[in-house]
């Protein structure tokens, strides 16, 4: 698929075809990286980070159940 670069105040810009966009999900104000690649310029987007916060909310010993049960404690595990 070919497209044109247009100028764009002191940069440029080329639109992406809505078939495009929507095939890997673009959408407007969607946050993309932009890199180099040799002669290509690749756009992609970007992967999610998340905070440890973000990870670890919910995650309560009331919500975790038994998942961790390791059975009775053992050995030196035992504390007295």
């Amino acid at each position: 698929m070919r497209a044109q670069i247009s100028k764009w105040g002191n940069s440029l810009g080329v639109r992406v075809p809505k078939d495009l966009a929507v095939k890997v999900g673009l959408v407007e104000g969607a946050q993309v990286e932009i890199e180099a690649e040799g002669g290509r310029i690749v756009i992609s987007l970007p992967t999610p980070r998340y905070a440890l916060a973000e990870l670890l909310e919910g995650v309560t010993p009331e919500a975790m159940g038994e998942a961790f049960d390791w059975g009775p404690d053992a050995g030196r595990e035992i504390i007295e």
